[in-house]
């Protein structure tokens, strides 16, 4: 797949990349590079996949690429995996959100793996009301539930019996607005967006915003991914 100047670059993959990013900034790359982009918010491992197929320029990826290999190596079990190249371009922080009426204001990152390995199970072990914890989690392999488990849990799936996984993102804040003893683990911008209530802890959950291109990117690309980090930061 070769781009020219008139070439609609084609960029698939994670929904919470083009969401926080892409859609604000879309215009602004194109007007800085001359190129046109076409963006399409799929989730990471369809992104790559397409990327991987000829379907698509670039894909962008909300975990680490490290997550997706599982998925992409039962389709494409002859692919040459050290040819795909990752592009940082953001860090965007983890919203760890509870309802509204907790009186729970802080916690840590050991207390929440604690909680997603269901050894702490009660908000009144954290100094809050006698109420049984639910953990909200989106399923299916979403980018913030991915970076979650890879640095709480090393890339496991918490083993609480009262974990909840929703279809997406939106199912998971409408659960923890209205369940009492509910945490979630949901994307910055859309806990903002609600007004929702947030867990401190003593140092943020980060995920990543990446692109990646199969080898090193063209020019054409490579000028995509400097404008995109310089205006993202």
């Amino acid at each position: 797949m070769v781009e020219t100047k008139a070439d609609t670059l084609i960029v698939q993959g994670s929904t919470t990349f083009a969401r926080r990013l892409m859609e604000r900034l879309e215009e602004k790359i194109e007007a800085e590079t001359g190129h046109e982009l076409a963006i399409v918010p799929n989730k990471s491992l369809p992104g790559l996949i397409g990327l991987i197929e000829g379907r698509a320029h670039m894909a962008m990826i909300s975990a680490p690429l490290q997550e997706e290999r599982d998925g992409l190596q039962k389709r494409f079990p002859t692919f040459d995996y050290n040819r795909l190249q990752v592009h940082e371009v953001a860090k965007v922080r983890i919203a760890i959100v509870i309802h509204k009426t907790n009186k729970v204001k802080k916690a840590t990152l050991d207390q929440i793996k604690k909680i997603l390995n269901g050894e702490i199970q009660n908000w009144s072990e954290l100094g809050g009301a006698s109420l049984p914890i639910r953990a909200v989690l989106v399923g299916g392999g979403g980018g913030v539930t991915s970076v979650v488990e890879n640095e709480l849990l090393d890339s496991k799936k918490g083993t609480s019996k009262n974990i909840l996984y929703t279809k997406t993102p939106v199912q998971l804040v409408q659960v923890v607005e209205q369940e009492p003893g509910a945490i979630g683990f949901a994307q910055l911008e859309l806990a903002q967006r609600h007004n929702m209530q947030e867990l401190r802890l003593e140092r943020p959950i980060e995920q990543t915003l990446s692109f990646v291109t199969i080898d090193a990117p063209t020019a054409v690309l490579q000028s995509i991914i400097d404008a995109a980090k310089r205006l993202a930061n």
